[in-house]
């Protein structure tokens, strides 16, 4: 089944790029774009998307309050960022309020689409200055952590995780099987407290846990 893709974009130059890269690519049922997030209530009910592609800065309604409105609707849609904005303010604040991943601008055609089709696989893609700066956030001392009893594995699984990997290239990293990466995800979103690969990714970032 091709994954079913709506796009959000104000630049009317970027969005017809889009659209068409989006129309063009193998695997990928492209089904329409807008310029804003005003009715995006009705478009995600009638369209019932797998993915969305979302600019931040938008008039009207932008990408964040798109997104919080998705998040309202459903956790299984899967919200990939598309901006040129790379603050730690907006990214941290993306990943909260539950993105999927963080592609900057500048990212290629061909890694937005990879992006588009890993979202959808379990992956977390992001721009690798994007990922540099969550992993140096991750990696900066917090005497407060909260122990969440996650072992060795869990951790490593759980790093992986906020990498962007997808469970498959999960379980290639550590050498093991799909079913198992799935099974330690499971117990990690048990000791965590939470009920999705975004919350579990936020909470890890948020309180530095790995």
């Amino acid at each position: 089944m091709p994954v079913r893709v709506l796009l959000y974009e104000d630049n009317p130059k970027l969005r017809v790029g889009l659209s068409f890269l989006l129309e063009s690519s193998a695997g990928i049922e492209f089904l329409d774009s807008y310029e804003n997030c005003e009715n995006i209530d009705n478009q995600i009910l009638s369209q019932k998307p797998d993915v969305v592609l979302m600019d931040i800065d938008m008039p009207i309604a932008d990408g964040f309050s798109g997104l919080k409105t998705i998040r309202k609707h459903s956790n299984s849609i899967q919200v990939v960022m598309l901006t040129v904005f790379d603050s730690d303010e907006h990214i941290f604040e993306a990943l909260k309020l539950g993105a999927n991943g963080y592609l900057l601008k500048t990212t290629s055609p061909a890694q937005i689409v990879e992006g588009v089709l890993s979202v959808h696989e379990g992956g977390v893609p992001m721009s690798a200055a994007i990922a540099r700066k969550v992993l140096a956030f991750m990696s900066q001392k917090n005497t407060q952590n909260i122990d969440y009893q996650l072992t060795k594995r869990e951790k490593e699984v759980l790093e992986n995780l906020v990498k962007g990997l997808s469970y498959k290239m999960i379980a290639h990293q550590i050498g093991t099987g799909i079913d198992t990466v799935r099974a330690h995800i499971k117990h990690i979103y048990e000791k965590l407290h939470v009920h999705s690969q975004t919350e579990a990714v936020a909470k890890a970032i948020n309180e530095r846990i790995i």
